[in-house]
């Protein structure tokens, strides 16, 4: 009876304790926010504004353009000379100029026949084109396969060159680097690029060719990306809209107002002669193609965005490939910005508009304020500001202009327009990730040159999938997000609190956004494949 009460009261007093340091806690909490948190958060929010106006209106302007561009119908064919290649009696065969079809891959198992298949069948005169797979392949037995198919084509009459590396050095763009070297590139005016699971359709060269034979100021053709798996899952159909505004939209603009966008790595076809007086590929980033692309264009080259010729691949339906491309795709321009920004700053070779935009638009707005405004203004300031009333979020600034953005965006894929509010959770769970490795770029951190091949499934695998069962179980700790089950946590609890004491009822967009983070954060998302 004795201990018990002994228990009881000592229980009683941690609860005592416990209950006092909390309320000491919620004391200090309340003596600090009004002078020291609210206008540090107001600096914040003040600064997100700024960031949105920014993005608001690039997407304004860029949407004006698309319309200008639509209602005058400024097709490309019109911009620059397009015409048909004629047979010449005299030449023959040689009237046509000689292209360099360049495939590289690396433990492609699943796509490589269907890229390699895809290259050999387009149509350009058999002795003007030569089909170049350049294997980085580390399992001995794909390389046996690609070599094999190499030389299953060959045997078919395909002048295809099968070439390997004895290390890995640069990566894509050191195989790129070292295919350009081989003699009888020099036979070659153009080179088209393809990755391993980019299916060209046999007239591609027809449509593009032209443009860089009859206007010597072009130096790259870049085709639209058409996604041949984008119904396979929610994650896939999130992808589709946010590439399809790319290229709908930031390319088309691109191409129209400054002959300048970002070259996407494959379905492009560039003149060598560009390439070379530009400095050829370079390694330092993971964006070996638009390091090259901006450099090329300082150099007063222009490139032609033709959104109505489509080339087939695959879009990465695991979450674990897709954040790997991500990490990529953000890291890479951040790094690349720092540094190539002295050189658009000294060059003088092109004008002052076209460096502003390069250095604004496509760098500064697009590469860095999108993902760091995405992600610490809709899923930190905005959830904060709940905890202190004191800060002042306008409406405008924290609906109508994302509202605005958002519509704009999803419009180009009308078909998923059901699916925008998916999005914009999905959206701003990846800008977490986004932004870390955006960071990761900008300071020269650990991981800054990281390159992780984006896995593809390709159809073989996935007949094996669907016979295995849609979903297939993962270990745990695959799938576990640490960060983004954090961020979910947070944005959760700032839910709970603003349903209970809240006024503006944000809850109901933060409970939304906590179970994405939550969902995404436990990788329930996505095709799962065994491992």
């Amino acid at each position: 009876m004795g201990r018990t009460s002994e228990n009881l009261i000592t229980q009683s007093g941690q609860t005592d304790a416990e209950s006092s340091m909390i309320g000491q806690l919620v004391d200090f909490w309340f003596q600090i926010r009004a002078p020291i948190i609210a206008p540090l958060l107001q600096l914040m929010v003040n600064i997100c504004l700024l960031m949105v106006i920014m993005m608001f209106v690039e997407r304004v302007y860029m949407c004006l353009v698309i319309v200008t561009v639509k209602l005058l119908r400024r097709k490309p064919e019109k911009r620059y000379k397009f015409e048909s290649i004629k047979d010449d009696v005299e030449l023959a065969n040689s009237s046509y100029p000689k292209v360099l079809v360049q495939i590289p891959m690396f433990n492609e198992r699943e796509v490589y026949q269907l890229s390699i298949g895809a290259a050999c069948g387009l149509s350009w005169p058999s002795d003007r084109i030569i089909v170049q797979v350049l294997d980085d392949s580390t399992d001995n037995s794909i390389k046996e396969m690609v070599q094999m198919e190499c030389q299953r084509w060959a045997s078919k009459g395909i002048n295809i060159k099968y070439e390997v590396r004895d290390n890995r050095n640069g990566y894509k763009a050191g195989a790129l680097k070292e295919g350009m070297r081989r003699s009888y590139v020099k036979e070659c005016d153009y080179v088209a690029i393809f990755d391993a699971d980019f299916q060209p359709d046999p007239e591609y060269l027809w449509r593009t060719v032209p443009f860089l034979m009859y206007n010597p100021e072009i130096a790259l053709v870049q085709a639209r990306w058409k996604f041949v798996n984008s119904d396979e899952c929610l994650m896939t159909r999130m992808q589709e809209m946010s590439l399809h505004y790319h290229f709908s939209v930031e390319q088309e603009v691109g191409s129209t107002t400054h002959a300048f966008f970002g070259f996407n790595g494959t379905a492009g076809v560039w003149r060598i002669s560009a390439i070379n007086e530009a400095g050829g590929w370079k390694d330092r980033t993971t964006v070996e193609d638009m390091d090259l692309a901006v450099r090329a264009s300082l150099k007063g080259w222009k490139f032609v965005y033709l959104n109505e010729l489509g080339v087939k691949n695959e879009l990465p339906s695991t979450f674990k490939a897709f954040r790997y491309q991500q990490h990529r795709w953000s890291c890479g321009p951040a790094s690349l910005f720092r540094k190539i920004l002295p050189d658009i700053l000294k060059n003088k070779k092109v004008g002052l508009w076209k460096r502003l935009h390069i250095l604004y638009a496509f760098f500064f707005v697009r590469k860095i304020v999108a993902h760091i405004v995405t992600f610490v203004f809709y899923c930190l300031v905005i959830p904060t500001t709940v905890l202190v009333p004191e800060v002042h979020l306008p409406k405008w600034g924290a609906i109508y202009m994302p509202s605005v953005i958002t519509i704009l965006n999803a419009a180009c894929t009308l078909r998923s327009l059901h699916l925008i509010v998916f999005w914009i959770l999905f959206e701003n769970v990846m800008s977490l990730h986004r932004t870390k490795a955006t960071f990761i770029g900008l300071f020269d951190l650990g991981r800054v040159n990281e390159w992780i091949v984006t896995e593809k499934l390709g159809d073989a695998l996935k007949s094996r999938l669907v016979k295995l069962g849609r979903r297939t179980r993962m270990k745990f700790g695959e799938r576990l997000h640490v960060l983004e089950l954090m961020a979910g946590l947070y944005i959760f609890f700032c839910a709970v609190y603003d349903f209970n004491f809240g006024h503006n009822h944000f809850y109901i967009y933060l409970f939304l956004q906590a179970a994405a983070f939550f969902i995404m954060g436990f990788g329930y998302i996505g095709t799962f494949v065994p491992s």
